[in-house]
């Protein structure tokens, strides 16, 4: 047996989201996800919608001592805009979020959870998405800063760490490219004005967060960050890497963290004819936006060989450089689409960041590993659903941070997703992730093994195996 040992003040917790946890109760707005889930029911999983959720906003109390339950000593949810903002406009805010977030924060503060939170998870308000395209606008990119402004007034005095962005890439991907997330557009150049939107809006919140001076606060980013492996050591697989990690990794890494905007990329939109509309004004506002911290998701690796099919699809996509490739000798996730499971990535992920990166201060903001509730099974004799799969794969993990760390990775904190069964997008609860089980016909929370087990980990901070 080995004993890994993590360092001090580590943080241990869970991420999830507003939309995915809330409930629709008391909302001041609707956002995209109950846009389309009017519109289009039937794209999502049994068409259940957000409206049915772990119903945070009732139950805030009871969760928060499960999160004390299973040793979480911090958490990372996010704030809906469309929920604290009344009137998009004006900026007036709704005094009944206002009051909800305060006491759900006053109640995680209590019991000695330390709250990080994200000020945008997918979350677009349905009336900004109609108007004016969402963050197909700067119109939009203001209004968000005005919000986030907003949140940090609001909250500043109990929120130690603020986040922007969670995985600001996937709105780009699903609403622009590939046709999971609303809008539902496929277009290239729309996608990377989208994505150069998003930036700026970051980039603005995060001046505009420095200029209020809050005191013992930090601001950083979350980006899920996936290794690119190839097929072989062949010259043309290795450029189909290079471009993978340029388009999915760099486009919004080097920019948030190393303030640069990669030359590579914009000879790349230039050669496609998808360069995105900028001012000096705006490249200048992105390079000098630093934040004090970075969130790392982590779910599976991408692999990628050389693209040998002629590329048929009308309008831009990253594949354009390379094809998907599956590893024959991998090992795979039988309860969640046969994803590969590779722990070695996170590794590779945290020497990326500890060598190219300046070795910014980061932690493990989400890895989740999915079973459903038929592999989960019922509950025993004492009322426990066993997952010790999903054990034994968080230690295989755990074990390659720990390496890391040693290695010299600046990692302060694990977060795994997510705390309670949610919702996920278009998935609904296809897929479970939770350290409870959420009860669908009646909203009961049911304990599973691995909380037992995450329980010990915090609590001494270590691990054996």
């Amino acid at each position: 047996m080995t004993k890994y040992t993590f360092p001090d003040n580590f943080k241990w917790g869970a991420a999830a989201s507003g939309i995915q946890t809330e409930g629709n109760t008391n909302k001041a707005n609707d956002n995209i996800w109950d846009l389309w889930h009017k519109q289009a029911p039937e794209r999502f999983y049994r068409g259940i919608g957000s409206d049915l959720v772990t119903d945070t906003y009732n139950r805030y109390q009871e969760d928060v001592a499960l999160m004390k339950q299973v040793g979480f000593n911090s958490f990372r949810t996010s704030i809906q805009w469309s929920r604290l903002i009344k009137d998009f406009e004006t900026g007036e805010v709704c005094q009944d979020a206002v009051a909800f977030y305060h006491a759900y924060l006053d109640e995680m503060i209590a019991n000695g959870v330390e709250p990080m939170m994200n000020l945008y998870h997918f979350d677009m308000p349905a009336e900004l998405q109609q108007k004016y395209g969402g963050f197909e606008s700067k119109k939009v990119v203001d209004l968000y800063v005005d919000y986030a402004v907003t949140a940090f007034k609001l909250f500043g005095n109990k929120v130690k760490y603020w986040i922007t962005f969670n995985e600001p890439i996937v709105p780009v991907e699903g609403g622009y490219l590939y046709d999971f997330h609303y809008p539902c557009k496929k277009d290239g150049k729309l996608a990377v004005q989208v994505g150069y939107n998003i930036i700026l809006a970051h980039a603005k919140a995060v001046h505009a967060f420095h200029q209020l001076a809050l005191a013992d606060t930090q601001i950083g980013v979350v980006l899920n960050l996936t290794p690119s492996y190839t097929r072989d050591d062949r010259a043309a697989d290795q450029q189909a890497a290079w471009y993978a990690d340029l388009l999915f990794n760099r486009s919004f890494l080097d920019p948030m963290v190393k303030n640069e905007i990669p030359q590579e990329l914009c000879e790349l939109f230039a050669e496609q004819n998808i360069t995105p509309e900028t001012t000096s004004e705006e490249l200048e506002c992105i390079t000098s936006a630093k934040i004090q911290f970075l969130g790392v998701n982590y779910y599976v690796p991408r692999r990628v060989k050389a693209r040998e099919a002629e590329y048929e699809l009308d309008h831009f996509t990253p594949e354009v450089y390379f094809e998907n490739y599956i590893n024959p000798n991998g090992r795979f996730n039988p309860y969640r689409d046969n994803n590969e499971i590779l722990p070695t990535a996170i590794y590779d992920i945290a020497m990326n960041v500890r060598d190219n990166y300046g070795n910014i201060p980061w932690f493990l903001a989400e890895i989740g590993i999915a079973m459903d509730e038929e592999s989960e099974g019922k509950p025993d004799e004492n009322g426990i659903i066993d997952d010790s799969f999903r054990t034994e794969l968080m230690k295989e993990h755990l074990i390659q941070l720990h390496r890391a760390i040693e290695d010299g990775a600046n990692c302060f904190g694990v977060h795994q997703w997510t705390f309670i069964d949610n919702w996920s997008w278009t998935n609904s609860f296809k897929r479970r992730y939770g350290f409870y089980r959420l009860d669908l016909a009646t909203g009961d929370r049911i304990a599973k093994k691995h909380g037992v087990w995450f329980k010990e980990l915090a609590l001494s901070n270590c691990f054996e195996d």
